[in-house]
Parts: C-alpha cells; sequence; structure tokens
C-alpha cells in the first residue's frame, strides 16, 4: 500500500507521525475489506479556499467541506483487479483548516479527526456512502472499528 501526501496549505504543521498513522488506517481500511493492499491512494492536504473551489466544481456546493473522495474505480470492481500494475484506487483530500476546528469542536484531537476523515473517505474509495439511514450506520460501524483498531476511540 502507497500513500502519496500532496501538503498543499502552510496554516497547521502536519507531522511525519500523523502521515504514519494515516498510512496504518489506509492499510486497516483494506485489510478490514478483505482487499488486496497493494493499492495506490493519493491524500492532499489542502486549506478551506482550496477545498471551497474543489467543492464548488466537483459537487456544485460553494462552500469549504472537510473531505472530497475521489474514486478511481467502481467499488464493484475493485475485486476484479488483480493483474494491474499499479493499483489505483482514488483520491483524497482533506482540508487540514476544518479538521483542526472540528476536532475542537467534537472534543478530540486533531490527529483523531484526521484519521476519522481519511477512514471515511477510504470508505467512499471503496464504494461505500451514507445516502440512506442504513447505509450510513453501516459506513459508521466501518468507520468506528477502524478507529478502534487504532485505539482512536471516541464520540464524533
Amino acid at each position: 500500500m502507497e500513500l502519496l501526501v500532496d501538503d498543499r496549505q502552510c496554516k497547521y504543521k502536519v507531522e511525519k507521525q500523523l502521515i504514519q498513522l494515516l498510512k496504518k488506517a489506509a492499510l486497516a481500511c483494506l485489510v478490514y475489506e478483505n482487499r488486496d493492499p497493494d493499492y495506490e491512494i493519493s491524500l492532499s492536504l489542502v486549506d478551506d479556499n482550496e477545498i471551497k473551489e474543489l467543492n464548488r466544481i466537483y459537487r456544485d456546493e460553494d462552500c469549504p467541506t472537510d473531505v472530497l473522495s475521489f474514486p478511481l474505480i467502481d467499488g464493484n470492481q475493485i475485486m476484479d483487479i488483480i493483474d494491474v500494475e499499479e493499483k489505483l484506487l482514488g483520491d483524497i483530500v482533506i482540508s487540514v483548516e476544518r479538521a483542526v476546528l472540528q476536532a475542537k469542536e467534537y472534543n478530540h484531537s486533531f490527529e483523531r479527526e484526521m484519521v476519522f476523515l481519511f477512514v471515511h473517505s477510504m470508505f467512499h474509495l471503496m464504494g461505500y456512502d451514507h445516502d440512506t439511514e442504513e447505509s450510513a450506520k453501516d459506513m459508521r460501524g466501518r468507520e468506528e472499528a477502524i478507529l478502534v483498531s487504532l485505539n482512536l476511540t471516541g464520540e464524533r
């Protein structure tokens, strides 16, 4: 599993330990889903201005958001990709600025919020969504299982 990180924001320092934790979270998500761990994931760390622009372009929402997911393959295709040399799962964009604010709002650590947003997005990349009450409950259960496995419990 390879996590390619592009830190394009300059408001907050993102420590190497957090990047290592995100890599561990990515692998945990893939293993949890019984997926081949040999995927490449792109992670862009941005500020609210950049994510607002991306949100406007790709979702027609003219406001900042915390995380965006851009799957490169359909969730149903994941199991079929076996002999491809580079397995590209997708792109994740996180507003570090928004993660800092939400960590304070939810009264937990910045690291926990970043991992939660990343894990949330990983499940989107693997084809999950939260557009119904049932699918939201299913996705939240998966997210919580990963956070527990990483010893990052706490209410969100």
